[in-house]
């Protein structure tokens, strides 16, 4: 019999499942994501599953994590600070794809030096003025370097790597380790991204590995990529960017393995953020135009998945101007109110009592602020600090904090950090009012509802005139913005087009008209023509009611609360590693190496020796990981023009895929 340990941190909650034998689950668990060191959740819920499945830790053949923290740090603009180095572009580039959003206002030097399309040097790399900007910038958490034509000859993005490590000794990401593929400012947003999320996920991995090490597990660890693959731990604190998309992935591999399903939208629900992606003939499809989280498009090659800041934890606003009142949820997660409430009774009671007495409802009632533990503020701002020093280690009222609408951006920022968390009205306050779910402190949801409710809207009423009432158009709510996703997903992944885009299509008068089956001069019919998979713990809550709205079979199987955990496990260990041959003048064929350009005089020699290097690569890297049984897939993507009635050789790009299944520990 051998046993494997899946686990799934999520913004709210850590799933721990034992699977035997690849076949059947035995056990699973669920334990509150601590934030402030995820590796206590973490360690929580393997206890409660050991403890469920009466296994000692011993039996433990293998270990896997998939994680949302990489997504969710993106969606949420969270992670450490970070710098770029950017060689032989133009000040210009920096806002390209998004590159200046990616970097926030942390700091980047543009540089001379990067090379040709063909690999030779353009400018020789200015190494004084990379010197001198690491004297004057400290505080840096990681460095991204990203290099003109850095793909064809990375020489550039090697030696700054180099001397960045000399001189800080601070993580360094170079894009072409990132991506063999053209296109600098993209490349550029990944590897800064990759340097903001080092610090994040190494600490993750590294509790983790702890934590497993004091349960006595001494299992290998595995970490889920975006695509749904294994890798190593090692290989996932080097390249944490490749778990973006991570737990979505994992689900969707999960929800292969539980459902069997061959065609169908597979939907997750966690606490900050709703995964679609679709299964098409037994596998998801991987993104051709990279990763796409939190509004930056990364080259990252991940499932087709699109990521909504929209959850079980999303915040709650209300729509009080015009006559057409109701509520929006997202795309911030909060910290429930019930939740806080749990932590906090007496404060929290105390300060929702006293609102409630009030005559009127106050722009900050229902927030509450508290300090994540752990957490360092280094580098924060003067504001931040004199937000920090008058929050202490209190749960506090937002009222009670902000003093000028100035702190606002203050307190964000320490929000986008990561360094204190805001509470407010959820979806899980709604279910918990509800009485769907009995998780934290129903009787504080309760009360927060109450104050929302009474929100004046543009027509002089209030919002809602019960609790109960506010709570049914939140989970309405809910729905609707679950349906719009699902819809958006399907217009998306129509071979037809419709001459609109998805978005449009989705809220498009005549989609909700069809959907509400119209009748009228006009008979209208619309529906999803294909099932969905629905995923997450609070799933049977929500999802039932999506079914309904968008006329399809909902499929909810057991153990949808622990899917991404199950995908952890029954996932193959996967490394590609891809490489180009370009025609720099008529006859010559010239190689691109890590080490440098090499030319041939004919083409399947060039050829011939790619894929031996990446072959080697890709097979050192995936048995590195701890594969066995390894499989070798190559794949030659070659380019000619007709020039003259004849075929000349333009470019290549070979992929090597080396895959197998993890070794499992015995003995």
């Amino acid at each position: 019999m051998t046993l494997s340990l899946g686990v799934d941190t999520g913004g709210t909650y850590t799933d721990a499942v034992l699977i035997r034998d690849e076949k059947e689950v035995i056990a699973s668990a669920k334990s509150l994501t601590t934030r402030a060191d995820l590796a206590i959740g973490v360690g929580n819920a393997i206890s409660c599953v050991l403890e469920e499945a009466q296994v000692a830790p011993d039996q433990i053949a293998m270990a896997s994590l998939s994680t949302t923290l990489a997504t969710n740090a993106l969606v949420e603009g969270q992670g450490g600070r970070v710098a770029l180095i950017y060689i032989g572009f133009k000040h210009s580039d920096l806002q390209k794809h998004g590159l200046k959003d990616a970097l926030k206002d942390d700091p980047a030097l543009v540089i001379a030096g990067g090379h040709t399309h063909s690999g030779g040097e353009a400018a020789p790399l200015d190494v004084a003025a990379l010197e001198a900007f690491l004297d004057t910038h400290k505080g840096v958490s990681g460095f991204a370097i990203a290099s003109q034509f850095a793909t064809r000859n990375p020489a550039h993005e090697l030696e700054a790597a180099r001397v960045v490590l000399q001189k800080t000794g601070a993580p360094v990401t170079c894009s072409h380790h990132l991506s063999a593929k053209l296109n600098g400012p993209k490349r550029a947003v990944t590897a800064v991204l990759n340097a903001r999320l080092i610090g994040m996920i190494d600490r993750l991995i590294g509790r983790a590995q702890d934590q497993l090490r004091a349960l006595g597990i001494t299992a290998p660890m595995m970490v889920v990529r975006g695509d749904g693959a294994l890798m190593s731990a090692e290989q996932a604190r080097e390249r944490p960017i490749e778990t973006i998309l991570s737990g979505p992935a994992a689900s969707i591999v999960g929800a292969r393995w539980l459902t069997g399903t061959e065609n169908a939208l597979v939907s997750d629900i966690g606490g900050t953020t709703t995964d679609v992606a679709l299964i098409r003939d037994g596998k998801p499809a991987i993104d051709p135009a990279g990763a796409q989280v939190g509004g930056f498009r990364t080259m990252v090659e991940a499932v087709a998945m699109r990521t909504h800041g929209l959850g079980g934890d999303s915040q709650v606003h209300v729509v009080t101007e015009g006559l057409q009142s109701g509520v929006f949820l997202g795309p911030r997660r909060v910290l429930p109110v019930s939740l806080i409430a749990a932590e906090a009774p007496d404060v929290v009671h105390g300060i929702l009592d006293t609102q409630l007495r009030a005559t009127t409802v106050g722009e900050h009632d229902t927030r509450f602020v508290r300090r994540v533990p752990g957490v360092h503020a280094d580098g924060v701002g003067v504001r931040e600090e004199i937000l920090l020093e008058r929050l202490g280690d209190q749960v506090l009222p937002l009222g009670a904090l902000l003093r000028s609408r100035m702190e606002n951006g203050a307190l964000n920022r320490l929000v986008d950090r990561g360094i204190v968390q805001v509470s407010g009205v959820t979806p899980s306050d709604a279910s918990h009012v509800l009485g769907r779910v009995n998780a934290w402190d129903a009787e504080a949801a309760r009360k927060a509802l109450e104050l929302v409710a009474r929100k004046r809207v543009g027509s002089g009423d209030m919002l809602a005139n019960s609790p109960e009432a506010l709570a049914q158009m939140i989970v309405d709510q809910l729905t609707e913005q679950t349906s719009l996703t699902l819809l958006e997903a399907a217009f998306d992944e129509e071979q037809d087009g419709f001459g609109l885009s998805p978005q449009e299509l989705a809220r498009h008068v005549l989609t909700q008209r069809g959907l509400a089956q119209h009748r009228g001069l006009l008979s209208l019919n619309a529906a999803l023509n294909v099932d969905v998979v629905g995923l997450g713990a609070s799933a049977p809550s929500y999802y039932p009611a999506v079914g309904e709205r968008l006329h399809c079979r909902m499929i909810l199987p057991e153990h949808a609360g622990v899917a991404n955990a199950i995908g952890a496990v029954v996932g193959r260990l996967t490394m590609r590693r891809s490489g180009t041959v370009t025609s720099p003048t008529e006859g010559r064929y010239r190689v691109h190496l890590e080490d440098g350009p090499q030319d041939f005089a004919v083409s399947e020699e060039a050829l011939d020796l790619l894929e031996r290097v990446l072959k080697s690569e890709a097979e050192g890297a995936v048995r590195e990981a701890g594969a066995e049984d390894i499989r070798v897939i190559v794949d030659r993507d070659i380019k000619t023009a007709r020039v003259e009635a004849k075929d000349v050789f333009v470019e290549a790009m070979i992929t090597v895929e080396a895959s197998g299944r993890p070794r499992v520990a015995t003995g």
